[in-house]
């Protein structure tokens, strides 16, 4: 059974019926500062503590009016405020930014926490799996051509690590995207007390702006977004080495192929490595959003909105493209299908050209020079691509031509795929605790 996406919980996150229940949280808390601070009546708070959120529609319709979000917002929760007159301290002292980058900040960690859940998931599939697959013998390849004897459990390696630190690099955007403003129309506090601000980062678990204009600078939401696309990225790393093992001509990985699961329209046999493609193309739209977000770190002077109209499609979509990424890849790992037996045909498939490099330096331990040696070797290696003669073949006619007596006993050792993999125990030792 293949298991389906659904969007509730990171739908919910920038959902607009969410964010008014935000921005009323943020504004009571404001209410409820200034309330203990002796700067607005006490008795104001329980009414607007008790009001609910307007609802989308009610905003709308005022928006459409006011083509003013903010405005829109604070008219329709102040039309379920009972008494409504308790609806006239909110929002005092603030400026709309106040609110909107301090809802933000709780819907991007809101977001954060679900995308590092499933992270951790990605991090332990690929671990498990490339401690599973430790001794599965395969060809290394450099430039898509065969190199030298590896592991597929050394290539996942890579991978689990690589997706362990674009996690990390999410972990502390957190921290940077984190940040609650609370200092007035241009952020010089003319308005509210700086207590005011402490006291509501305090309440949200998020930490105060060092230094706000009306906005929180961008630097930190920019380096948030930047996260979501390395570790977007780094998935379609995973995804692309699975699209090549799965090629007709490699045919050494497949992605998971359920009952019923069809390939094509025209041809039927075809079993196409489609996961592996959605999220090649999936990461491009994560990515796709680095640039309007970067854009949005200098506005003119104070303040302008030039990043909140990009903001509102961007940040939604690099959260969500990379929640359906990570859920895309972990079903791809976890699923995936391992042909041991083809690696290991793979592997011997070029008559043991994979091993020269190991010959030519036998060859110089020996006493030859290395240009000498390198000659040897590559003489006999040219001779096996042209002929498909095996190389061992070829490199004894190659070193009696170049008066070169061989060790046949050291060379089948030389020649023996385990002894190349005899470095990689470390890699896996640190693997193994890896969470």
């Amino acid at each position: 059974m293949i298991e389906r996406y659904t969007l509730p919980e990171m739908g919910q996150v920038w959902s607009e019926a969410h964010k008014y229940a935000l921005w009323c949280r943020v504004e009571t808390l404001v209410l409820e500062a200034h309330a203990a601070a002796g700067t607005v009546p006490a008795e104001v708070v329980e009414p607007v503590r008790q009001a609910p959120p307007p609802t989308p529609e009610a905003v709308a319709e005022i928006e459409a009016r006011t083509q003013h979000d903010v405005i829109a917002f604070l008219t329709a929760w102040a039309d379920n405020t009972e008494p409504r007159s308790a609806a006239a301290y909110v929002h005092f002292g603030l400026t709309s930014s106040d609110l909107l980058d301090t809802a933000l900040a709780l819907q991007l960690t809101g977001a954060t926490d679900l995308l590092l859940a499933k992270a951790d998931g990605l991090v332990a599939a690929l671990r498990d799996h490339a401690l599973a697959h430790r001794d599965t013998l395969r060809v290394g390849r450099t430039h898509g051509i065969h190199a030298e004897p590896d592991t597929w459990g050394h290539r996942v390696a890579d991978f689990a690590f690589a997706a362990a630190r674009s996690r990390d690099r999410l972990r502390r955007a957190r921290t940077a995207v984190g940040v609650v403003k609370i200092s007035g129309a241009v952020g010089t506090y003319a308005n509210v007390d700086p207590a005011v601000e402490a006291r509501v980062a305090a309440e949200l678990g998020l930490k105060a702006a060092d230094s706000a204009t009306q906005v929180v600078i961008r630097d930190g939401i920019a380096e948030w977004v930047s996260a979501l696309a390395v570790l977007a990225t780094v998935c379609e790393a995973i995804a692309l080495e699975v699209r090549h093992g799965q090629r007709t001509e490699v045919r050494e990985l497949a992605e998971p192929f359920g009952a019923g699961q069809k390939g094509s329209s025209a041809m039927p046999h075809k079993k196409n490595p489609i996961m592996s493609e959605r999220i090649a193309g999936l990461a491009r739209i994560v990515r796709a959003q680095v640039v309007p977000v970067m854009e949005g770190i200098p506005l003119w002077h104070e303040r302008d909105i030039s990043h909140s109209s990009a903001e509102r499609v961007a940040l939604p979509d690099a959260a969500i493209g990379t929640d359906y990424l990570l859920h895309l890849t972990t079903r791809l790992v976890t699923g995936l299908v391992v042909d041991a037996e083809r690696m290991r045909t793979n592997l011997d498939l070029t008559g043991g050209l994979v091993y020269t490099g190991a010959v030519l330096l036998d060859l110089v331990e020996g006493g030859m020079s290395r240009e000498d040696a390198y000659a040897v070797v590559q003489a006999a290696a040219m001779r096996t691509w042209e002929g498909g003669e095996p190389f061992r073949a070829t490199l004894r006619t190659a070193a009696e031509a170049a008066g070169v007596k061989l060790d046949e006993d050291r060379l089948d050792e030389v020649c023996r795929p385990e002894r190349y993999l005899t470095g990689l125990s470390g890699v896996f030792d640190r693997l193994a605790p890896l969470t």
